[in-house]
């Protein structure tokens, strides 16, 4: 048996290390750019009232690398499949047993298709582009079969898939980068960077307001780049390939996003982008690249960017797949789950449940946001956030110092800069977002929603501990899993199988 198999046999994971660094960059770069930039560019200006919105990516920027190296530190020292399931799990055991992974689990069932479920409706808008006459039924139809076909091109082997992602990362790149060369080339600096009255007025009540819009916004771009994290199982050499994957893929696309939205601005004017009845409102890429290089360039590159979109749906299918297969291995979810494919090795259960999940929430979006008037894509983002906060962001904060303090001879290959001021950076952004969803969604009730599904899952917890007679209705089982972990589980450097030979 070769090295990388023989540790995986170890660990019990089932994963073989094979994706590498620029693999692993390149998984969570497609994640995190996907359709996001190309649809919110209008959102940010008006959360703002001006091209002052550069500041939300920005804020957006700061939060997602705080909260990227408090991920990098937990994807380093723990670096098994599942993510933040592992790391609530090795955090939280000593005092409430199971409780916040199968939290996290139920949570995650719902919010990471959620997220996924933003790219498909991203794609149907964006696609109006090329085919106006689309309707409503029609655009049903197409995301569904986008879901299928996300999950049929995923029913393969793992070194398949990272080579893949490789090839859509590449024309993620392509796209993004013609429409910041078309920016550049027809760029007014007057329109970019001439703002309205009291555009920074932080005084004001109302800038605040925007402001928590635009850092909702601006994180909701930036998701992804913790995908690699869920698949800490199948990266080569973890504990150094997990934390730079993180931080190369949050500064890449810090820069793509900060020059898209400038060059954008100094192309359209500001006030185009939030006018309904302007196609700048829905399509700004393309209209800037139909501007600068006509209407059949702009075709063809609205194609990339429908690539674009499709690939960050790959992308988070992939990762967001492995956590209720990690978490029913461990027991804490439903053992079906728990089943990878005899010959692929990815979990096949896992994989069909978030797809059909993330097709319901397309769908439910399209119908919830026309009745509350308000656009899908901006349904979705305000439930993926206020669910994802509660469980996953808040808890994960708590667990870096939880963990340094229960297991500080825990390995840990990489260690968070500047420790605990990444998690204090974190905590006040996480809450900024919270705490405003309300009053910047008035009558969807995020916040009481989020509020009612974590319920729900501590009640479905009590029920499943009475079942397996666990904590509180049994022990504690105290399972320090990396603590002591085989060579090579922990981050060491590993060899690929072909390697070996």
């Amino acid at each position: 048996m070769a090295d990388t198999d023989r540790t995986s046999a170890k660990a019990g994971t089932g994963f073989v290390r094979r994706i590498g660094q620029f693999q692993a960059s390149a998984i969570n770069m497609s994640q995190m750019v996907g359709i996001g930039p190309f649809i919110t560019i209008p959102a940010m200006v008006l959360a703002f009232g001006g091209p002052q919105a550069i500041i939300g990516w920005a804020a957006g920027a700061v939060l997602a690398l705080a909260d990227g190296l408090i991920w990098a530190e937990l994807g380093a020292s723990l670096p098994g499949a599942g993510g933040s399931y592992i790391y609530l799990r090795e955090a939280f055991q000593y005092r409430t047993g199971r409780l916040m992974p199968f939290l996290f689990t139920w949570t995650a069932m719902l919010f990471i298709p959620l997220i996924m479920s933003t790219g498909v409706a991203g794609f149907v808008q964006y696609l109006t582009y090329l085919w106006p006459s689309m309707s409503e039924g029609q655009g049903d139809l197409v995301g569904l079969a986008m879901c299928v076909a996300v999950v049929a091109l995923l029913w393969r082997r793992i070194e398949s898939i990272g080579k893949l992602a490789s090839l859509l990362w590449v024309i993620m790149i392509i796209s993004v980068a013609c429409v910041i060369i078309a920016s550049f080339t027809h760029f007014n600096a007057a329109d970019a960077f001439t703002y309205p009255a009291h555009a920074f007025a932080l005084g004001s009540g109302k800038f605040w307001l925007g402001f928590a819009s635009g850092l909702t916004i601006g994180i909701y771009d930036y998701l992804g780049y913790n995908t690699t994290a869920y698949m800490g199982a199948e990266i080569k050499n973890p504990g150094r390939v997990l934390p730079r994957s993180i931080i190369y893929a949050i500064f890449g696309v810090m820069t793509i996003y900060l020059l898209m939205q400038i060059g954008t601005l100094g192309v359209v004017n500001w006030k185009d982008m939030i006018d309904p009845s302007n196609p700048a409102s829905q399509s700004v890429a393309a209209v800037v690249l139909e501007k600068v290089w006509g209407k059949t360039t702009a075709d063809v590159i609205t194609v990339l960017i429908l690539i674009t979109a499709f690939t960050s749906v790959f992308a988070g299918l992939l990762g967001g797949s492995r956590v209720p297969y990690d978490a029913a291995r461990d027991k804490v979810f439903f053992k079906q789950f728990g089943r990878l494919h005899p010959k692929h090795r990815f979990p096949t259960l896992s994989l069909l449940a978030m797809g059909v999940i993330t097709a319901a929430a397309f769908l439910l979006s399209r119908h919830v946001g026309t009745s509350a008037k308000t656009p899908p894509l901006t349904v979705l983002i305000t439930f993926l956030t206020t669910v994802m906060v509660i469980v996953q962001s808040f808890a994960q904060i708590a667990a870096v110092t939880v963990l340094r303090r229960r297991q500080p001879d825990l390995k840990r290959p990489y260690r968070m800069w500047l420790y605990p001021l990444p998690s204090i950076v974190a905590l006040v952004g996480w809450l900024s977002v919270y705490v405003f969803a309300d009053k910047n969604n008035p009558g969807l009730h995020p916040i009481e929603w989020s509020l009612g599904w974590v319920a729900l899952g501590g009640i479905a917890f009590l029920i499943w501990a009475k079942l397996e007679h666990t904590w509180p209705f049994g022990p504690k089982e105290i399972r320090e899993q990396f603590r002591h972990a085989p060579e090579g589980a922990d981050g060491t450097e590993q060899r690929d199988p072909q390697e070996a030979v």
